[in-house]
Parts: C-alpha cells; structure tokens; sequence
C-alpha cells in the first residue's frame, strides 16, 4: 500500500511516498530557517504562507523521485497537531483536497507519534516495547511505546522544552536561530567545568522535567562574566565555556533520567527522537551509558530527526496495518494545535 504523507506543523515543509513492502520511496523537505533568522525564531505568519508556496512542488518531486503519479497513492497521510494553526491548516488543506479529488482515504497523524516511530525507519530498528525520549524545540517527554498507537506518557517538561532552553541559551550568547546546532557546536570550544549549573529536577523522585531555571542560569552567568570582563564584553571563549556548562546540565537530565526511565518500567531499549535528538552530545552520552548498562539505544537518520513527511507516512501506514478500518472512513478535517498524544487503540 502506498501512503502519501505530508507535514507543516511548524517550519519544515515535508512530503514523502511509503510503500508498506517496499519502504520509504522518496522524501522532500523544504527547511524555512533561512526565513526565520532574522526574526530570531518562527514567525507563524509566514511560515503558513511559505507552506503554501512549497507543498505543492516538493509533491510533484516526490512523485516524480519515486516514478509514481497521484492515482498510484492509496492513503494520505498529514499532520493534524500539535504544531502552529496556521501551517498545520495549510498542510491538512491541501491533503483533504488530494484525498476528495483521488476520492482516497485520509489519515490524521500526531506529529509526536511521527516522531516517535521514526527510528523504526532506520538500519537497525527498535521493537515494541520500548522508552522514548521525544525531544524537540516545543516538547520533552518519556514515554512508554508498547506498540503502535499504546503509549504511556511517564514525565514531562513542566515549563520549557530542551529544544527552547537552546534557543533561548542561543539568544543570550549571540548566536543565531536555530539555536540547538548553534550550541552545541560551540560548546565543544569549551573549558570543560569552567562554570557549573545545577540539574533540574534530577532528583525529583519522577520523570518530569524542567528547563526555565537553566535557562535563567545561563542568562545570570553571562551577565556575571560580562561585569567582571574589563571591557564588559562577553568574549568567545567566555560564551563556548557557558555553552558547555549549559550543554552538559541538559544532556546529564535528560540522559539520566531515561535511564531512570528504565530502571522504573524493566524495559531494555530507548529511542530518542525530535530535533534534539540529533545533538551529538546527548547521542554520545546515551551511547556510553547503553554500554555500561547494557540496553539499546535507537535513533533516527540525522536527516529524519528534524520535521518531515517520511515519518507522517510511515506513521499513516502502521495505522492502517493496525487498524485497516481506517481506511473505510475520511478522517474530519480538523487541526489540533494542542492535543496530548493518547492510545490510539
């Protein structure tokens, strides 16, 4: 079965063709970040414009990459939440029109059940069950996947997500949006233990999260560091080392506590997925401790870690595997910019 599956929550647009037999056929993304610098982060507005502008090219590419025409799809698959209304309108649009005109069946997908199954598209998939860290710029959480549509949410970020507490750190050292590449890639310049913060919420006694204090850290340092400069200038080296400070608290939070994660369910295999997910040092952190404690750590291709249609239509083809009812019914059109992502079966 083939699924055509597209995604415009926020500021990638993303199309892809899924074949249940054949794999993953084609996928195009077009990344609005060259837009956005220069507002320092998205602007809705022209995010959803900007969509409109690229859904329908990046479609015809992926037809054409796969060497298959609209009447050959099956299923659509979209995003319907959570993400910005506006681009998740365009997006859900556009699919619903495809779905009438084809007269084809149309499934809504989560975006963070997106991400969350997206490893399985790599070279070495994970199996159900498994604990996923989804991290990105609007979420953190651990969940408990005991298979497509059974998830079990075991702690969440109270206050700001990792992927904001990047940005914003971004913001306060003068580096451009997006902020977590930025970061990261500074921070390994760094004096390691040149400045220290505290960990949040590491020994809470749950698996919830919160990352507004860090932030707030990183702000009270940089301050602190430019008053006592003689110049009052932050220099390069001052920002590398606070980034590293700032890198090291949220890698050892998030690291640690889906290790917890666990110890707390007896389950032996993590995925990690979302924006954050491609930081080379959170990767190398798991990585170490997947070795000393002996689980498995799965992620996705750096390439499908960020926003993308590849994981809308993979998605949209586990449902139907799982519930090949769906493909009786046309989904309601409707976008759902907050929705908690709950058991689909």
């Amino acid at each position: 079965m083939l699924i055509l599956g597209i995604e415009s929550s926020c500021d990638e647009t993303g199309v892809a063709l899924y074949d249940d037999t054949r794999g993953l056929l084609a996928h195009a993304l077009h990344s609005q970040i060259d837009m956005h610098i220069a507002y320092g982060g998205v602007v809705p507005e022209l995010a959803s414009r900007d969509h409109i502008q690229r859904v329908i090219p990046l479609t015809q590419k992926v037809l054409a990459d796969a060497q298959c025409t609209l009447e050959d799809v099956d299923a659509l698959a979209v995003t319907t939440g959570p993400g910005l209304a506006g681009a998740l309108l365009v997006g859900t649009a556009y699919a619903h029109a495809l779905a009438f005109a084809l007269n084809k069946p149309i499934i809504g997908v989560h975006h963070l059940e997106g991400h969350l199954l997206s490893p399985m598209l790599s070279n070495n998939p994970p199996q159900f069950p498994f604990i996923a860290l989804l991290v990105s710029g609007g979420h953190t959480q651990l969940m408990r996947v005991d298979g497509v549509g059974q998830y079990q949410l075991l702690g969440e970020t109270l206050d700001d997500a990792a992927g904001e507490a990047f940005d914003k750190t971004a913001k306060v050292l003068g580096l451009n949006y997006p902020g977590g590449p930025a970061v990261s890639k500074l921070a390994e310049l760094g004096t390691p233990k040149k400045y220290t913060f505290g960990r949040p919420m590491l020994h809470s006694g749950n698996l919830d999260f919160s990352f507004a204090g860090l932030k707030t850290a990183v702000l009270t340092q940089a301050k602190r560091t430019q008053h006592t400069n003689a110049d009052g200038v932050l220099s390069e080296q001052d920002k590398a080392d606070i980034a590293l400070a700032f890198v090291d608290a949220t890698v050892d939070v998030l690291s640690k506590k889906a290790l917890q994660a666990l110890k707390q369910t007896g389950l032996m295999s993590i995925v990690v997925a979302g924006g954050v997910g491609a930081n080379v040092q959170l990767r190398s952190r798991l990585d170490t401790l997947a070795a000393q404690h002996g689980f498995s750590v799965h992620y996705p291709e750096l390439h499908l870690c960020t926003d993308n249609g590849a994981m809308i239509a993979f998605a949209g083809s586990l449902a139907i595997q799982q519930n090949p009812e769906l493909l009786q019914q046309h989904d309601t059109f409707t976008v759902l910019p907050r929705c908690p992502l709950r058991n689909t079966i």
